[in-house]
């Protein structure tokens, strides 16, 4: 994707560990999900594939608002891909949460059925 997140927010991001996500342009709550950097981009994965996940509302409509900190920007998503990619995004789960609560939610990250939703979060 041609735009990048501004460096303040992309700072912002990696220093997060939870980011506020809004789905789509309906108006609804901002759900809780991790987000990843890797070199300046930001990469978010769904834990559920469900038909109402924000996952699958992003699939039909890419626009959202991220919420970091007091901030809402919006933003736009698009799949990501490339095995390099997906290996570097693994890593970055890995360091960014990797206390042991948190290793059943990294290694299931590195799943392949899960690295296929990878979405790269770019503004809008």
């Amino acid at each position: 994707m041609a735009s990048r997140l501004s460096r303040p927010v992309v700072e912002a991001l990696h220093a997060a560990k939870i980011i506020g996500l809004r789905a789509g342009l309906e108006p609804h709550r901002f759900l809780g999900v991790w987000v990843v950097v890797v070199d300046g981009r930001a990469f978010v994965r769904p834990w559920f594939n469900k038909a109402n996940s924000w996952y699958r509302v992003f699939l039909e409509e890419p626009r959202g608002v991220l919420q970091v900190g007091a901030r809402e920007l919006p933003i736009r998503v698009a799949k990501s891909r490339g095995e390099r990619l997906m290996d570097a995004i693994d890593e970055a789960y890995a360091e960014k949460y990797p206390t042991p609560g948190s290793r059943k939610w990294v290694k299931g990250f590195a799943t392949k059925q899960r690295r296929a939703t990878t979405l790269e979060i770019t503004p809008r």
